[in-house]
């Protein structure tokens, strides 16, 4: 008996079919948003399932709709299992909850309430209302890390703001010089703070730890990096996940002056997916962009001319990106932290010293009496790398 069979075996009915739930909604991940991630299992009265559903925003539809319409009128007297509650209003569909009703589904087990204020309890009440029972709670905790960052969008306006970086032990994003460059002061300068996964050209950490990043940029709806870690390590800041999306990666680009090289590969290779955000530029930098189909948008600046953290975020909102990724350097990290705009960290670690010299995670922005604490962390193995998955702020909160 495999490991998996084993897991099954030991766990209750409404477990599997809750696992069986959490995994269709697991499916929409990049197919769903700027809406949650949902999937249903609707059981006959006998205990078989007769219908299943995975959301999708351009399907419209919604998961436990699907799987009422696939069960027919076998989910008679039947259990529906769904890792998010009901909807009670009406938007681009009808309530859920009364198709619920319609249906003759007896018993409703749902993971979570659901974070949006037009809801909130509200289908819960209307199945109760209308007989049903219904049963909150089952596999909670993994249902709110799904739908970490739509419980963010949908209370706040805002995306749910994710710094990664990767960095040795000693807590260097970067080696004191690319290879070929002698070391000392002037070298330092001259190496821009960099991506957290590479060092000059050579990268920190191991084959598992990136292959993980790229699921990170699926769940993601937006990815940002400075202008300096596009002109240290050429990025092209893509989802390669190979798993299918619904919009492309927006990748972001924070460049105060429009310093990016035309030839960047991030420019290179956009097709409606690049922004770069300025505060101070000159009119011609900006018409060589646009005229390569480039967007470049002017954000309110900061006391010493940078963008404001706060404003980008909120910009982002309002474009309907439920979740950011950062991958930027040492003064990207700095401000971001700074700002108060981060709600989480997912940082790699490779077993490796690079001592005086080499480029900190943080520059170019002070927390002395900013102390950022995570919370509710978890660690997660990488061959031989590991990483700090953890909270600065609640998404729910």
């Amino acid at each position: 008996m495999t490991l998996v069979s084993r897991t099954l075996v030991s766990m209750t009915n409404d477990e599997q079919h809750m696992r069986r739930a959490l995994d269709l909604a697991r499916a929409g991940i990049g197919l769903v948003s700027p809406n949650p991630a949902v999937g249903s299992v609707v059981v006959d009265a006998s205990g078989r399932e007769v219908g299943a559903g995975t959301h999708t925003y351009a399907g419209v539809k919604h998961a436990e709709v699907l799987a009422l319409e696939q069960a027919g009128d076998a989910a008679r007297g039947g259990t529906l299992y769904l890792n998010l509650e009901p909807c009670s209003h009406q938007g681009r569909t009808g309530p859920c909850a009364d198709a619920v009703i319609a249906a003759g589904i007896s018993r409703a087990v749902c993971s979570m309430q659901d974070p949006n204020p037009l809801v909130a309890g509200r289908g819960f009440a209307k199945l109760r209302a209308a007989g049903l029972k219904v049963e909150v709670g089952l596999g909670e905790a993994e249902a709110k890390k799904l739908n970490e960052s739509f419980a963010k969008y949908i209370r706040c306006h805002k995306p749910l703001v994710t710094l990664k970086s990767a960095m040795t032990l000693d807590g260097k994003i970067a080696d004191a010089t690319k290879p070929g460059v002698e070391s000392g002061s002037q070298a330092r300068l001259a190496m821009p703070p960099t991506e957290g996964a590479r060092s000059g050209y050579h990268w920190i950490t191991g084959e598992s730890a990136r292959a993980h990043v790229q699921q990170l940029r699926h769940q993601s709806d937006a990815i940002l990096a400075g202008v300096g870690t596009v002109m240290a390590d050429d990025p092209l800041l893509t989802d390669r996940s190979g798993l299918p999306r619904r919009r492309k990666l927006l990748r972001v680009i924070l460049d105060s002056y429009l310093r990016i090289p035309i030839g960047s590969r991030v420019l290179r290779t956009a097709e409606q997916d690049v922004l770069v955000l300025c505060s101070t530029a000159e009119e011609q930098p900006k018409k060589t962009l646009e005229a390569k189909g480039i967007r470049v948008q002017q954000i309110s600046a900061t006391a010493d001319g940078r963008p404001n953290f706060a404003a980008i975020v909120k910009n982002l909102g309002e474009m309907e990106i439920t979740s950011l990724l950062l991958e930027g350097g040492a003064l990207v990290n700095g401000a971001a932290l700074v700002s108060g705009e981060v709600d989480k960290v997912f940082l790699y670690y490779a077993p490796k010293i690079f001592g005086e010299g080499a480029v900190p995670f943080v520059a170019g922005a002070s927390l002395r009496g900013k102390a950022q604490c995570v919370q509710r962390f978890e660690l997660h193995r990488f061959g031989e790398d590991f990483a700090l998955e953890g909270y600065l702020r609640d998404p729910y909160a």
